[in-house]
């Protein structure tokens, strides 16, 4: 296929923890998410006791945001410590409704059509025992979808394309522009992908109008 100009608007894929269970009750609406922005508010998770996996800033965030809904929420963490930047760490674990259970990690989830609890093993002895939980939020990362780039266009650290002036659409191929999740690893929002997307529209239009 050959354009003039292009859009890269491929997205970002959330990690998932790929056990048993983990990708059907995602798929089905049935208690698992990747966004407890998108999905916490949502009467399912309501007063009932939630999970959320990881240790780094984005899982203390989302912790701390399913407070508001939550009866309590469960921070599972495979290590001792978490990797989240000190003032987001000190504000999920000095919550009253967060706990947290370290040296663990999820190996499964169990239930039919909605989530009913987790497995969890012990890192350190690998005792598995369960917790009865309402929901779960993977909060491991996403990973974004510019691998069949092939470093063609330039990208951060972690994969996103990187755009050539903050606030724009434009790459560093002319002519190639990008929107939504590829580039932004902090919102992953449907509506800040929506306008990137128009703005991206934009600037396309306007660099063929001179081309």
């Amino acid at each position: 296929v050959q354009a003039q100009a292009v859009i890269v608007a491929t997205g970002a894929r959330a990690i998932w923890l790929d056990v048993p269970n983990e990708s059907r009750l995602a798929q089905s609406g049935g208690g698992v998410s990747a966004c407890a922005v998108c999905d916490g508010a949502l009467p399912f998770f309501r007063n009932k006791v939630l999970a959320v996996v990881g240790g780094g800033d984005s899982a203390m965030e989302e912790a701390t945001y399913l407070t508001k809904f939550a009866q309590q929420v469960v921070i599972i963490h495979r290590r001792d410590s978490f990797r989240a930047s000190k003032v987001m760490a000190e504000r999920a674990l000095n919550h009253p409704k967060i706990r947290v259970e370290w040296n663990s990690e999820v190996t499964a989830v169990l239930g039919g059509d909605e989530i009913t609890g987790i497995i969890v093993r012990d890192t350190i002895s690998g005792e598995e025992r369960t917790l009865e939980v309402g929901g779960l939020f993977v909060a491991i990362g996403h990973t974004p979808n510019t691998a069949f780039l092939g470093g063609q266009i330039a990208t951060t650290p972690k994969g996103y394309i990187q755009t050539q002036v903050s606030g724009r659409t434009e790459t560093n191929v002319e002519g190639v522009f990008a929107a939504g999740d590829v580039i932004d690893e902090y919102y992953r929002q449907a509506i800040t992908s929506a306008g990137s997307g128009c703005m991206a529209a934009l600037e396309a239009e306007r660099w063929l109008a001179h081309h």
